[in-house]
């Protein structure tokens, strides 16, 4: 006997397809379910069974070949039309499953059956867990029980399985949005750059840019982490000096000693903003006539806890001539962004300037974990 239609037909199935589940690839956690309902409940076979318009598709299946069957051979069919547990003892006796073909044409025909209803947050029954056997029987009240908690189990896991593909699809169209828009961003920054005229235009036309850049990376960052709004600053800062590397001229080196910590992204763009200014003006003015230099980048934690950067280059340094004024290089726009900077996050930041070149170190606190046990640990130079 082929099951009527529930009332609600056109809205189940509707929930059935917005679950995104029929005709998905086993999982493991499901099968491992089904194996141990089958254990608890003594029974040969055991279904994850979602009943669609004109078939019934096991998600999940512990000793049963197919992996669907036509609806006249359904007998979940049946028991989405009602609330609870349907539990038929003995098939050939009842008039729903007399004459369906599992339980008359098998070579071991299906004789007993119990589903416990698969039922969404909305009140949508759309399938069951299911036992079978080849015998007549009846569950335990332990099993009855079991069933149907289980049966929770298996609808919750559909649905967060479900909610996460939605949230992959929402990150995906957040992901290509924010890099359209940062794209034009940087496009706007090179077209009014190529324009300008005045050398600090210009200045202040690329820090704005490297803070553009610093941020694509921080996004990217973020959209490849699991842990919401932390980052990892040996992933990070290596991306953007590896970005940095890129503008540099061929006899300049970018070096980096990262410490794998994370902190949250706000003090992580604050980092990349600063690394991002310091090699930029490095790169500028620290190595005159092509000679060849080094731009180290170095993270550790120290005893108390606290983060410190040292940023260093073994340019010109003091020796250079004319020796920079308070309008050009390091002493200039960047260096008040990195100070601005470094007070936003509570840090305290030196820089100094010798013979042998410029060094910057800050130091301040933070609310990561280091991800590995050594803080010697270091990512290979860049460029």
């Amino acid at each position: 006997m082929i099951a009527p239609l529930p009332s609600n037909q056109t809205e189940r199935l509707d929930a059935l397809r917005d679950l995104q589940v029929l005709d998905t690839a086993p999982e493991k956690n499901l099968d491992d379910l089904v194996a141990l309902v089958a254990h608890i409940c003594e029974a040969p076979v055991a279904l994850i069974s979602l009943v669609d318009k004109d078939r019934q598709w096991f998600k999940a299946r512990y000793g049963f070949k197919a992996d669907q069957t036509p609806l006249e051979q359904s007998i979940c069919s049946h028991a989405i039309l009602r609330e609870g547990i349907l539990e038929i003892p003995d098939t050939l006796a009842d008039k729903r499953t007399l004459d369906n073909p599992l339980c008359v044409t098998l070579e071991a025909p299906i004789r007993f059956y119990a589903g416990a209803p698969l039922v969404t947050e909305t009140g949508m029954i759309l399938g069951t867990l299911c036992v079978l056997d080849v015998k007549p029987r009846q569950l335990s009240r332990l099993q009855l029980q079991t069933l149907e908690v289980l049966a929770g189990q298996v609808m919750r896991q559909l649905e967060l399985s479900r909610a996460l593909k939605t949230e992959a699809v929402l990150r995906d169209e957040i992901d290509h949005r924010v890099k359209n828009s940062l794209q034009t961003v940087m496009s706007f920054i090179r077209l009014y750059s190529s324009k300008a005229r005045q050398p600090e235009t210009r200045d202040a036309l690329a820090a704005i840019g490297r803070r553009v850049d610093a941020i694509v990376q921080l996004h990217s960052e973020l959209y490849q982490s699991s842990e919401f709004d932390m980052i990892r600053l040996d992933n990070y800062l290596s991306r953007v000096a590896k970005l940095l590397q890129g503008s540099a001229s061929a006899n300049v080196r970018i070096e980096t000693s990262i410490a794998p910590v994370s902190t949250d992204s706000r003090k992580a763009a604050t980092l990349g903003m600063i690394v991002s200014e310091f090699c930029a003006n490095a790169i500028k003015h620290a190595f005159p006539d092509g000679r060849q230099g080094r731009i180290h980048i170095e993270l550790t934690e120290t005893e108390t806890g606290a983060l410190r950067l040292l940023c260093h280059d073994n340019g010109v340094g003091t020796a250079a001539e004319p020796k920079p004024d308070d309008d050009e290089g390091i002493a200039s726009i960047g260096k008040r962004l990195m100070e601005t900077a470094a007070e936003q996050i509570g840090g305290e930041m030196a820089l100094n300037e010798s013979a042998q070149g410029y060094a910057l170190s800050l130091e301040f606190d933070h609310p990561g974990e280091l991800q590995q046990p050594s803080l010697k640990a270091a990512l290979p130079s860049v460029g």
